[in-house]
């Protein structure tokens, strides 16, 4: 059976839809947001995003809590877009249908950071300094609106470019989130369904069928190799950094990742889907694991995990060359039992 089931011109309508949504003028008159959102998404959609933020019920949450304080911290806040698909998903671990319908993008806000950013409880000094966000955000479609969205921002990188890191330094590169080496990430027009239908088959047999066998010993137990290019470039999240070899993703970031999570099991996906040699996941709780081993210097805790992480693929002649990684690591290490904020210091700058 098929696990794939697709309407062309209805992922076209939700990437029209998503592009006019992000890259409109009204984001830069705080406001227009409110009445932006509302143009676009149900008075009751979801919106699960980082940490400290977790989750908010309706579009005015949104505004008050989140988009505000972030475009009146940074001026002229721009949104570049380096990756842009849609699809019909496929995110169950055993294959039954899922098929509801995503469009999700990564790049980076860029702007300076002219005025304190509220983040939560948190208030965190301006430093008048240019300053670029890793996000990746996914939105779900009903009768053409938008019902739930998943948005993460990369704070951990964010707190080292302004000088107050709450991890230790990197393993792997830091600071590295390009855009795709062919340049050919934001899919507007249709692509190529039987390219589609194999960059999600692809993607099934890597998450459900390799990973999830790992043998807790040895990391070919998992078939990475089968899966991954030997020059693999792999654009990890703040704390652990970017790997450009597969040597390097197996040294710096699945050796430590594994001794940690040995146990760890991709389950249900909230998205998982695919456009041409693109894919795109999105999970809050879609990772399990106990957390039984050291990590970046912390004891092991016991602890059951789940990790809420956003993937984008990219795929050449049936192995993955390009991925971009987010990680919610305060949400991860809160529940180890350590919370990241409460390392800022913020004294002097205010």
């Amino acid at each position: 059976m098929s696990i794939f089931k697709f309407n062309s011109e209805l992922n076209q309508q939700h990437k029209q839809l998503v592009w006019d949504y992000w890259h409109n003028a009204a984001w830069q008159n705080p406001a227009d947001i409110q009445k932006h959102l509302l143009q676009y998404q149900n008075q009751d959609a979801n919106w699960f995003g980082f940490s400290p933020f977790n989750q908010l019920s309706s579009p005015t949450a949104q505004v008050d809590e989140f988009w505000l304080p972030l475009y009146k911290a940074f001026s002229d806040l721009q949104r570049q877009t380096h990756i842009f698909i849609g699809g019909s998903s496929s995110g169950k671990a055993d294959g039954s249908p899922d098929n509801r319908y995503w469009v999700g993008g990564t790049g980076l806000f860029k702007g300076v950071f002219q005025q304190d950013w509220q983040i939560s409880h948190l208030r965190i000094p301006a430093n008048q300094q240019p300053i670029q966000i890793r996000w990746a955000e996914f939105c779900r479609f009903e009768e053409a609106r938008i019902v739930e969205t998943y948005l993460m921002l990369d704070l951990v990188d964010f707190f080292e470019q302004i000088g107050h890191p709450i991890l230790p330094p990197c393993r792997g590169v830091p600071g590295i989130y390009p855009v795709p080496i062919t340049q050919d990430g934001v899919l507007r027009d249709k692509q190529e369904q039987a390219v589609t239908e194999a960059s999600l088959q692809l993607i099934r047999d890597f998450l459900f069928e390799g990973l999830n066998l790992y043998d807790q010993h040895n990391l070919k137990s998992m078939g990475v190799a089968d899966f991954f290019h030997q020059d693999v470039k792999w654009y990890g999240p703040g704390g652990i950094g970017g790997c450009l070899s597969l040597k390097a993703f197996e040294d710096n970031h699945q050796k430590p990742w594994l001794i940690a999570f040995p146990d760890r099991k991709v389950c249900d996906l909230d998205s998982l889907f695919a456009e041409g040699n693109y894919v795109a996941s999105s999970g809050w709780k879609g990772v399990i694991a106990k957390h039984t081993g050291p990590y970046l210097g912390h004891p092991a805790s016991d602890k059951d995990i789940c990790f809420n992480g956003i993937d984008f693929w990219r795929s050449e002649s049936g192995k993955y060359v390009e991925n971009w990684v987010f990680v919610d690591m305060i949400h991860l290490f809160g529940q180890m039992g350590i919370d990241l904020l409460k390392r800022l210091n913020f004294e002097g700058e205010r």
